[in-house]
């Protein structure tokens, strides 16, 4: 999984490098500050790459006796440097436009820039699809967020390639500005998307809900377990991570109960992979904490995992 996210970053400093050389030449040969911006979103976009690149190959580490839990969350700080040079880019870019349409100065020499626009949307659209099947398989944050930032340049080639064709061939004088700052809000709300995931991760925040559901009614086919409460789930890079408590009667021996939980890991295993879990067994009616609902709630009952019962 790790050489898969390893390979996706790769990939994409590759396709950063590139772009970043085409651009120089159409910036020069135009003038245009759509493409000026396009040009400043694909250097920023190698530094992310870079970014990303490293985050994958640190997330990819094994646990160390320092970090017990992996290194996964280098992929979640990796997301967030990307957000800020993402929203960086796009207030530089706004900046830019805005002068630009208070000058009023027109483009020149259009078609370097719409030809290097186009080979950049096909190598864009290349690159992104390969990023998604890597996501799908590894469900790393750090490519995704790359994904989700690849996916506004092939809108950010496009305007370009509108703003100079609408300036220069039709004759819409102001286009170029404008399609620049159309471009500089659009990245400022990738930025925002982005950095969704990236926090949620870092805060850990528990599963969706679904995810959650499935969970538990895996469980639920376990005759042994009377209830299963304070589950609590968190997600590191591309792995997960979950411990909760089950209940079982007394009067069962500690190698019965154990023989139980190793064919409810083993389940969970297989229908979660590249998940830690740890299960606490309880006696049937103990209670962990008093007058706190989250922790004494069985979410068996009915399997509500969000209120926690019935």
């Amino acid at each position: 999984m790790s050489n898969l996210a390893r390979r996706a970053a790769l990939a994409s400093v590759a396709s950063a490098v590139l772009l970043g050389a085409l651009k120089s030449y159409a910036a020069v040969k135009t003038g245009s500050v759509a493409v000026l911006a396009s040009l400043a979103d694909s250097g920023l976009d190698l530094i992310a790459s870079l970014v990303t690149l490293g985050g994958v190959h640190w997330a990819a580490q094994p646990a160390d006796e320092k970090h017990r839990f992996g290194h996964g969350k280098a992929e979640a700080l990796a997301a967030l440097f990307q957000v800020a040079i993402i929203a960086i880019s796009g207030f530089a870019i706004l900046l830019r436009a805005v002068q630009r349409l208070l000058q009023n100065q027109a483009s020149a020499a259009p078609e370097a820039g719409i030809v290097v626009s186009v080979i950049a949307m096909v190598v864009t659209l290349a690159l992104t699809q390969y990023q998604r099947s890597v996501v799908r398989r590894t469900g790393s944050i750090a490519i995704t967020t790359d994904s989700i930032h690849y996916s506004s340049d092939l809108f950010l080639n496009a305007a370009v390639i509108a703003a100079l064709v609408l300036e220069s061939y039709v004759g819409i004088a102001g286009a170029d500005p404008i399609f620049g700052i159309a471009i500089a809000l659009w990245l400022l709300w990738g930025a925002w998307r982005a950095s969704v995931a990236a926090i949620d991760q870092l805060m850990d925040r528990e599963w969706p809900e679904e995810k959650r559901r499935r969970f538990v009614e895996i469980a639920a086919t376990y005759p042994e377990l009377n209830s299963l409460h304070d589950l609590r789930t968190r997600t590191s890079g591309n792995r997960d991570f979950v411990q909760f408590h089950v209940s079982m009667r007394p009067t069962m021996t500690i190698a019965a109960a154990h023989d139980v939980v190793e064919r409810l890991e083993a389940a969970l295993a297989e229908a979660f992979p590249d998940t830690e879990i740890l299960i606490h067994v309880d006696p049937d009616g103990h209670v962990d904490e008093p007058g706190n609902a989250m922790v004494e709630a069985n979410l068996l009952d009915d399997g509500d995992v969000t209120s926690g019962g019935r």
